[in-house]
């Protein structure tokens, strides 16, 4: 069993940075890969980013390529989501979720945090 604590959301002005975290308990933290999706009002969850157990590969979503960084620390059990230059489309709720393997399918996904919201203005 992996529970998932997300932390590091806000409001931030179009353009900003924000830097996401998402502790997780337990010592089998290693053996997942682990993702980021979000969910924006009215909108179906989408994937943002996924990375490998050993941080080996990394999976992102085209809207994002090159603005936001997915990275994890298995020493501290803890992954983030360096999110630069935001657009307020990146507006929504954020979840780290845990799969046995990098997928960009959220049905993989065995365990999902409770989410930080992020809101960017124009």
């Amino acid at each position: 069993q992996v529970q998932l604590v997300e932390s590091g959301g806000g409001l931030v002005q179009a353009g900003g940075s924000l830097r996401l975290s998402c502790a997780a308990s337990g010592r089998t933290f290693r053996r997942y890969a682990m993702g980021w999706f979000r969910q924006a009002p009215g909108k179906e969850r989408e994937f943002v980013a996924a990375i490998s157990r050993s941080s080996g590969s990394a999976l992102y979503a085209d809207s994002v390529k090159g603005r936001f960084t997915i990275s994890r620390d298995n020493a501290d059990n803890t992954v983030y989501l360096q999110m630069n230059s935001l657009k307020p489309e990146d507006m929504g709720v954020y979840y780290c979720a845990a799969s046995p393997a990098s997928t960009s399918n959220g049905q993989l996904y065995d365990y999902w945090g409770q989410g930080t919201q992020v809101t960017v203005s124009s």
